[in-house]
């Protein structure tokens, strides 16, 4: 039987996490003790909330806790500490790269603004980066409930800070609401500034929402992207142009996209070719972190330790992170397979 390595030291890296829902929970109680928030019961109660969100009421309640989560977030301070705490956990967990996704217009009522809020994040992000030792990088994610409007302003403030610490542009929230094509401006203005394109799709609806992600957004990484699993031409086109899917087991069974671990599509895409970057998309609603995506993909789908490094390459191969840096973790990849 095979040596079992440690996950937590195999390096890799993160492309999939949510600003607030990095949180650690006994942040979360903090800050709401600190302000005096009363926090709905699901996010009180010690074990990750019971979550459903394959149909409108199940997706209104997930954002429900979302929402009052982020109302603990308030100053600048608080925005610090739950990056640097979101970096220190990333690093106990071997990434040795962290591609963080944040929708400042949600921040900005509290922070004095748009631009300030995205001015505190990035010196929070620059800050723990420095102060922790793990490479860190901003997502600015557009919201699909929103006016496409509002995403083209936001997609010009992603570019204006490209040169400090902005690599990418999303899109996320309900993605059975709004088309992907309303967003299409948008993402070429934030391509055309040399962001990378990172749409969610193929979470809550099947494999037309990967294929619009790619031909309206012209989407470089798909964000979740599962449901491709389900259109074997779709896997071998996301195959053929090696574009990398952020998946999100945990995510994907507590939000009832898969009712088993096992029904987790993992082998289908691996052995169809697509390069997959395992992320924890919000642990402070899922109950786990980037290590446990990983232990899940050997418990319940059997992948090998020359498997799991395999994937963990491909998570460096699908982000942003310079040359030097994605050197420097696939060989201490290779160094955790070999020992």
């Amino acid at each position: 039987m095979e040596h079992a390595r440690d996950l937590t030291l195999l390096p890799k890296a993160h492309l999939h996490l949510h600003f607030t829902g990095s949180m650690r929970p006994s942040t979360l109680l903090e800050l709401a003790d600190k302000y005096g928030v009363r926090l709905p019961d699901a996010l009180t109660s010690g074990e990750p909330p019971k979550l459903r969100a394959t149909d409108e009421r199940g997706w209104f309640r997930f954002q429900r806790l979302y929402d009052a989560a982020r109302s603990c977030l308030r100053e600048p301070d608080d925005i610090r500490r739950l990056v640097r705490e979101a970096a220190e956990e990333d690093v106990r967990d071997g990434s040795g790269w962290l591609e963080i996704q944040v929708d400042p217009t949600s921040y900005a009522p509290l922070l004095g603004g748009m631009i300030p809020a995205v001015e505190i994040i990035l010196d929070a992000v620059d800050a723990a980066s420095r102060e922790i030792g793990l490479g860190m990088r901003v997502v600015i994610a557009a919201n699909r409930m929103k006016h496409p409007l509002d995403a083209r302003t936001l997609a010009r403030l992603a570019v204006r800070y490209a040169d400090r610490g902005i690599v990418g542009f999303g899109l996320s929230n309900d993605e059975r609401r709004g088309m992907a094509r309303d967003f299409d401006r948008a993402f070429a203005i934030a391509r055309e500034g040399g962001l990378l394109a990172a749409p969610h799709g193929g979470e809550l609806t099947g494999p037309s929402s990967v294929r619009d992600c790619l031909d309206d957004l012209h989407a470089a990484r798909i964000g979740h992207g599962v449901r491709a699993a389900e259109d074997p031409r779709l896997l071998k086109r996301l195959a053929d142009r090696q574009i990398t899917c952020e998946v999100c087991p945990a995510s994907n069974v507590a939000l009832g996209v898969y009712e088993r671990h096992e029904d987790v599509p993992l082998r289908t895409l691996f052995e169809a070719g697509v390069p997959m970057a395992l992320g924890a998309d919000d642990p402070l609603l899922f109950g786990s972190r980037l290590a446990a995506q990983y232990e899940i993909a050997r418990r319940h789908h059997g992948f090998t330790d020359a498997e799991l490094a395999e994937l963990a390459r491909q998570s460096v191969r699908g982000s942003a992170a310079p040359a030097g840096v994605q050197e420097k973790l696939l060989a201490g990849i290779d160094h955790w397979i070999a020992s």
